[in-house]
């Protein structure tokens, strides 16, 4: 319960902060997008503003004559055009086709002002309110009563002979561009919370995922915890209730004492064996084994099947040995370790393997590597925990192992030897006809054959001196 709470706090802890970040950063885009796109809107607004006002220029200075002097076909280029001192009387010849007839003529307005800066003549859709003070300024944004905001260019008319006629202003409402904006607006503040619910849901699902990793090895470390107590535990209480037998008789004899001294012998001795192999599994996993030293297999599994006969003639199996290659295999790494590897896994054959099997180690070369199959004709695996056979304590159920004092940590240390010399373990079984346990170990060299057969009791052995 503690562990599930303590997992989730940690998952939700992961999901807010990187939901946080995440905000922080749409955020930021949001307001980048938004930037990005009142600029390009604003970019186009001065070049339209900028070409009808040219267009409008370029068309009156053709037409004037005389400083501050509106002349009759003035009238004809622009819409509306009305002077200011005249409470805008406008001629009757406006009509036709004008020059601002192919533009939303109620978003744009026109002023004409002399050369002193007095406003002349207005045209066009003009606001209410607005400023009539004379600013020369290019660009300029300004604002009627009502609030509304306005956008306009300056630029100076001469007459037809280059005489300087006054100026000309050419403006256009900013309402619509404003009302653009908003709903770019609108839709980046109400898509951030939507957004953020949903990169809630991603970063819970994520830190579950990231989780995942640190959950899996966490129950390992706990059910490794409880295998190595329940393995520790088994000699000590043994020992212990040795001792207190021994302690409730009133009187014990030598040979009795002797019996109890054996017991604890080799309680003690599996105990011994059993925290060796712990410190090496966390010595292999702490720190690599460096690969310096060169190890000739072909000689290693010939050893090691003549030390082993006796076991195997114990066990009333037979053990044989094929080498399939003419010359020395030399592999890099730690000979003790490689020995320790094959070993574990000849004892292992030889343990599964009922009386009048067979157990049968073959030694070969496939492209660059050293290839070491133990077969054997055992009880056999099932394909569900071929996988975890490896596991450190794990024990296939009736293995013979839990019987012989095996303590399940034979397979895990082979395949930890295996990797730390860059190799491989597999394992091919099928219940009921045997397994066959398959090292891979890359080759440090070739070098010549160096070859003498002898023969066992009808097997073909080859062995490398």
């Amino acid at each position: 319960m503690r562990r599930s709470k303590l997992f989730n706090q940690t998952r939700a802890s992961l999901a807010l902060s990187y939901a946080g970040v995440m905000g922080v950063i749409l955020s930021l885009l949001g307001f980048g997008v938004y930037e990005a796109i009142a600029h390009a809107h604003w970019m186009t607004l001065d070049r339209e503003l900028e070409s009808v006002a040219g267009t409008l220029h370029d068309s009156l200075e053709l037409k004037l004559k005389q400083p501050g002097n509106l002349e009759p076909i003035v009238y004809e280029l622009l819409p509306n055009l009305c002077l200011v001192e005249t409470n805008c009387v406008r001629a009757e010849t406006n009509r036709g086709r004008h020059v601002l007839s192919a533009i939303k003529q109620d978003n744009y307005y026109i002023r004409l002002f002399d050369t002193s800066g007095h406003l002349i003549a207005i045209a066009g859709t003009y606001p209410e309110g607005l400023s009539e003070d004379f600013d020369d300024k290019l660009w300029q944004t300004l604002s009627d009563r009502q609030g509304n905001v306005y956008h306009q260019i300056s630029l100076d008319l001469h007459t037809q002979d280059k005489q300087p006629w006054g100026y000309f202003q050419v403006g256009r409402s900013l309402k619509d561009f404003e009302n653009y904006l908003n709903r770019v607006k609108y839709t980046l503040v109400l898509g951030l919370p939507i957004s953020m619910i949903l990169v809630g849901g991603a970063s819970w699902w994520l830190a579950g995922l990231a989780m995942q990793p640190i959950y899996k090895s966490y129950k390992q470390i706990e059910q490794f915890t409880a295998d190595a107590a329940h393995e520790l535990r088994t000699p000590l209480a043994a020992s212990l209730a040795t001792v207190e037998s021994a302690l409730l008789l009133s009187e014990i004899n030598d040979r009795e004492a002797r019996d109890v001294l054996t017991t604890i012998e080799r309680q003690h001795r599996r105990l011994t064996q059993l925290v060796a192999d712990l410190l090496l599994l966390a010595r292999m996993d702490r720190q690599p084994t460096p690969l310096h030293h060169q190890c000739c297999l072909n000689d290693l599994v010939s050893d090691l099947v003549e030390e082993l006969a006796a076991l195997a003639i114990a066990a009333k199996l037979m053990l044989a040995l094929e080498i399939r290659t003419k010359i020395p295999l030399q592999v890099l790494g730690d000979e003790d370790q490689l020995y320790r590897l094959v070993t574990n896994l000849i004892v292992n054959a030889i343990q599964s393997t009922p009386a009048n099997g067979k157990v049968t180690v073959i030694l070969e070369q496939s492209d660059r590597h050293a290839v070491i199959e133990i077969r054997d004709t055992g009880i056999g695996i099932a394909a569900s925990e071929q996988q975890r056979i490896f596991d450190r304590f794990y024990r296939v159920e009736g293995d013979r192992s839990r019987t012989s004092g095996g303590s399940g940590l034979g397979l895990a240390i082979a395949m930890a030897i295996a990797r730390t010399h860059h190799g491989n373990l597999t394992v091919q079984s099928e219940l009921g006809k045997g397994s066959t346990f398959i090292i891979q170990l890359p080759l440090a060299f070739a070098s010549k054959p160096k070859v003498k057969y002898r023969q066992y009791s009808g097997e073909t052995t080859t062995k490398m001196k």
